[in-house]
């Protein structure tokens, strides 16, 4: 059985002076794969000089390149050039961590939309796919795809945590949808159960988001609280038990999804 982590934060400095036995423990756990997150010029660069260095044979680590909407204020001339220089690289598969965020507006909203819009015209002129991120912008990020689908090879809302018209929403637009330890939590991650079992197969794809939202179902518990991908598997049980699958069933295909929707090599 094997999954494909295709959302995990490796430059993260939890993650630091660790990478080797982080990566070992995710082979251990059958995560034989991993997408590393850019979110701003600089951690996409860091992402691809780490993803060289872990992996010389370039069969197992892969990036995207982009500028988080928490970033978007510091989106220039600078920025846009840095990363469309990434998006010419052969591990670089997807343009983002792009979008909108409006539950904590770090940047202004119009920084945001203008941002994100740049970021599709590169996704666009590279015929990359995109990955997404939205948090309390729907109407408004669905507004904005509506746009831009048409010139998009693909789209990835990461880390979906929205609702049911939401879902449909984005499905409508032939996206695909990221689900991560979320649905593991019952404080704020239930709505999510019902939903699983609308999701097609090949639109679905199973991510870490490490080292954030570690699984409160794992047990035990790791004792820093950090998320890492050999969790993965926690996602894979929580997400099979709600769309009536077994865990080898929805691995495969999650797996497939994910490389089909990368360009990835088969193991």
């Amino acid at each position: 059985m094997q999954l494909i982590d295709i959302g995990v934060n490796l430059t993260n400095p939890a993650f630091d002076e660790q990478h080797g036995d982080l990566l070992q423990r995710a082979f251990d756990a059958g995560v034989v794969q991993l997408v590393l997150t850019g979110t701003s010029g600089e951690v996409s660069e860091q992402a691809l000089a780490l993803a060289e260095r872990l992996d010389p044979a370039g069969e197992r680590l892969f990036t995207t390149a982009g500028v988080h909407p928490h970033e978007a204020s510091q989106w220039n001339n600078d920025s846009q050039r840095r990363i469309k220089a990434l998006l010419g690289h052969a591990r670089v598969r997807a343009v983002g961590e792009c979008g909108l965020d409006f539950n904590r507006d770090f940047s202004p909203r119009p920084d945001q939309e203008r941002a994100l819009e740049e970021q599709l015209a590169l996704a666009a002129e590279h015929q990359l796919p995109v990955f997404l991120h939205e948090r309390d912008a729907a109407p408004r990020l669905l507004a904005i795809l509506r746009e831009w689908r048409d010139r998009l090879s693909h789209g990835l809302v990461h880390c979906f945590t929205a609702d049911r018209t939401e879902l449909f929403a984005y499905l409508d637009l032939d996206l695909h949808i990221g689900i991560t330890g979320w649905i593991c939590d019952e404080r704020r991650g239930s709505h999510l159960h019902p939903l699983m079992s609308s999701i097609p197969q090949g639109r679905l794809m199973l991510e870490s988001d490490a080292p954030w939202l570690l699984p409160r179902t794992l047990r035990p518990r790791p004792k820093n609280g950090r998320n890492e991908p050999a969790f993965l598997t926690e996602v894979l049980r929580e997400v099979a038990r709600h769309r009536g699958e077994t865990e080898p069933e929805l691995a495969a295909h999650t797996t497939a999804c994910a490389r089909a929707f990368f360009g990835l090599p088969v193991l």
